[in-house]
């Protein structure tokens, strides 16, 4: 049996393929999940697979929960769901009949089930969240006090900039408060110690990459090279027709790692004896710069994929040098 739930802030609306179970709705709280499991449990055919759409973050409580009864969940990208529901003709949309879509789309591409991240992953990506938010608003209110410096500073505009000085440098605190919290986090671990050592023994893989690659990529490891590019969003997909060849492009993925990603790549091609070497190769031979990074991104992401997953200090000595 294949089941999509449609996740809200207070319901959640479940349907099935190949089972029996009619759709049903319970609410998103203790009673109504304790309720989904049982009835999923119960039901006459097994659980294959269970699909539900990422939605912002809401949909976490959920998947823990069926973890831990050791249900198979997939956690799938809503715009994919969406333009399956497209090509299937359905416009229309509602919680229930997105749940149906779920669930066919659970049946036809049968998503792998991801592994549910354990009470550390789920704290280091919540800090890593709170980490990007205090960074932006800092560069925003850094931003601001740079537009005021062009100015004349007399009567309210010079209150603004002591009020503009006062939030920076609150924000500067909190998120080397952050940074402190992170570090302890990890070193309070000794496996997530160990990991964050292997990953940063790359050169171009400091502290925010590696925590990044920790908190939001649990799948490091897990899949092959092709399946954690696709993943990430550093792996070209073909735009061709007929006799016509279009350019090559990245699309989708985890954005909040392809940033962090795309940062250190820039400094391995500086420092990096392996990826410098192999960036200004590609230049060379006429591809242009972006193009070049974007390869040094999925080559540095496969090499630490290869590490993780066999567990070694360097699955390329070179790489580390």
């Amino acid at each position: 049996m294949f089941v999509g739930i449609d996740v809200s802030k207070e319901f959640l609306d479940v349907a099935t393929r190949r089972g029996e179970v009619s759709p049903f709705r319970v609410r998103r709280d203790e009673d109504g999940l304790s309720e989904l499991v049982q009835r999923l449990i119960k039901a006459e055919r097994q659980v294959k697979l269970i699909v539900l759409e990422a939605t912002g973050g809401i949909e976490r409580d959920v998947v823990a929960v069926l973890a831990a009864a050791k249900l198979p969940v997939a956690v799938v990208n809503a715009r994919s769901v969406r333009d399956f529901a497209r090509s299937l003709g359905k416009l229309a949309k509602t919680d229930s009949m997105d749940a149906a879509v779920l669930a066919h789309y659970a049946e036809v591409v049968e998503p792998v089930a991801q592994p549910v991240p354990d009470a550390l992953s789920r704290e280091v990506e919540a800090l890593l969240t709170r980490r990007k938010q205090v960074i932006q608003t800092l560069v925003s209110e850094r931003n601001r006090r740079a537009g005021l410096q062009l100015q004349r500073i007399v009567g309210p505009a010079k209150r603004v900039m002591q009020s503009l000085t006062r939030s920076i440098a609150w924000l500067e605190k909190e998120l080397a408060s952050l940074d402190d919290e992170l570090d302890d986090a990890i070193k309070n671990s000794p496996l997530w110690k160990e990991k964050d050592d292997l990953l940063q023994s790359v050169k171009g893989v400091g502290p925010v990459l590696s925590r990044t690659l920790l908190g939001h990529l649990p799948e490091l490891g897990r899949l092959n090279r092709k399946q954690i590019a696709a993943l990430v969003g550093v792996a070209p997909f073909n735009n061709d027709s007929g006799t016509r060849s279009g350019k090559r492009s990245i699309w989708g993925g985890r954005a909040e790692v392809r940033c962090v990603l795309y940062m250190a790549s820039v400094a391995a091609i500086r420092f990096n004896q392996v990826l410098g070497p192999f960036f200004r190769r590609l230049v060379a031979a006429g591809k242009p710069k972006k193009v070049a990074l974007v390869a040094v991104m999925r080559k540095l992401l496969t090499h630490l994929n290869a590490m993780m997953r066999n567990h070694l200090q360097a699955a390329s000595p070179a790489l580390t040098a």
